[in-house]
């Protein structure tokens, strides 16, 4: 079967390669997913160079979702058989033609739901999800500003925001990418390029400030961004995209009487598996129902992994970029 490979951390995209690799065999807990999507991420750019939180040994595939459908089952498996639509958490793992899962990880696909549309869901939404519900408890008539409102995760916060009832301040650096925003259901929209990002949620709240804030950017943004938070706010850091990490003055959340609210939905998985089982559950009948719709920007064929991971770390994605494999 054929496999996308990064054979060394730090040589980048362009080093990865789409070989023959054997195909693997169900262990007791796992189904075998002929892979026919891979949803892209911002982190599959840190791992394949090595500057994540999880370093795979070379070789492996990058992608950590995909969609499909199941050829086999290990022991014990009885949620799934041969020939289910799924979609699954691979954490990363994914970019090639069969990939083996931990059945726990997989979902059944909406019946009405493509494999291009599965595989691009359950990283952002279910980070985004994660984040809103069960770590900022956001609540309906609050004041939401997401940073990176045109990114993956941004996409899906902004809309699932909307969706929880809150009103959605959407930041994002140029016009092009704000109109992105309008069109996901941002109520207001801030250009951080050009505007002050504090000033600007200051006045968008009557100088109230936001009652959470979504960031998954990090660098010279997050300080500025939590000083437009209103009291006892949530900052919820989700990540770095913009390759540096924030150093916040301590001064900020106690004057705020605000958090600052750690987002790690990898681990969450691990340490809380029935609330994410349920948390999918519900993304899963929005997407069905069609509440929730993940953008995708492009599909690359696998052999074209390497355009698509640069595309991504240029910032050119609005909402997701997928793979298609089979």
């Amino acid at each position: 079967m054929r496999a996308l490979l990064c054979k060394t951390l730090g040589g980048g995209p362009a080093d990865m390669a789409v070989e023959e690799v054997e195909e693997p065999e169900p262990q007791a807990g796992e189904i075998i997913i002929r892979v026919k999507a891979v949803g892209l991420n911002f982190f599959d750019t840190l791992i394949i160079v090595g500057k994540y939180q999880y370093r795979p040994a070379p070789p492996f595939s990058p992608g950590a979702e995909v969609s499909g459908i199941v050829t086999s089952v290990g022991g014990g498996v009885g949620d799934f058989a041969k020939g289910d639509r799924v979609m699954a958490f691979t954490g990363w793992g994914g970019a090639r033609e069969l990939v083996a899962v931990n059945a726990a990880r997989a979902v059944a696909m909406p019946e009405n739901a493509g494999f291009d549309t599965a595989a691009a869901m359950q990283v952002t939404y279910g980070t985004s999800f994660y984040a809103l519900k069960d770590r900022a408890a956001l609540r309906a008539g609050e004041t939401l500003a997401v940073l990176g409102g045109a990114g993956g995760t941004g996409q899906a916060a902004v809309e699932l925001g909307k969706l929880m009832g809150a009103r959605v301040i959407a930041v994002a650096s140029s016009d092009e990418k704000l109109e992105f925003c309008k069109s996901l259901g941002a109520d207001h929209v801030v250009n951080s390029t050009s505007d002050d990002v504090r000033d600007r949620i200051k006045a968008l709240t009557q100088g109230r400030g936001a009652d959470v804030i979504y960031d998954p950017v990090g660098g010279n943004l997050s300080e500025s961004a939590f000083r437009a938070i209103g009291w006892g706010g949530r900052y919820l850091v989700i990540g770095f995209a913009s390759g540096e990490i924030a150093r916040l003055p301590l001064n900020l959340p106690l004057l705020k009487g605000a958090a600052a609210v750690g987002v790690f939905w990898g681990e969450h998985l691990e340490r809380e598996p029935e609330q994410h089982k349920d948390n999918m559950k519900r993304l899963v009948r929005w997407l069905a129902d069609g509440s929730i719709r993940p953008r995708i920007h492009r599909s690359f064929r696998l052999e074209e992994a390497a355009a698509a991971f640069a595309a991504i770390a240029g910032r050119e994605i609005r909402g997701k970029a997928v793979l298609l494999v089979g």
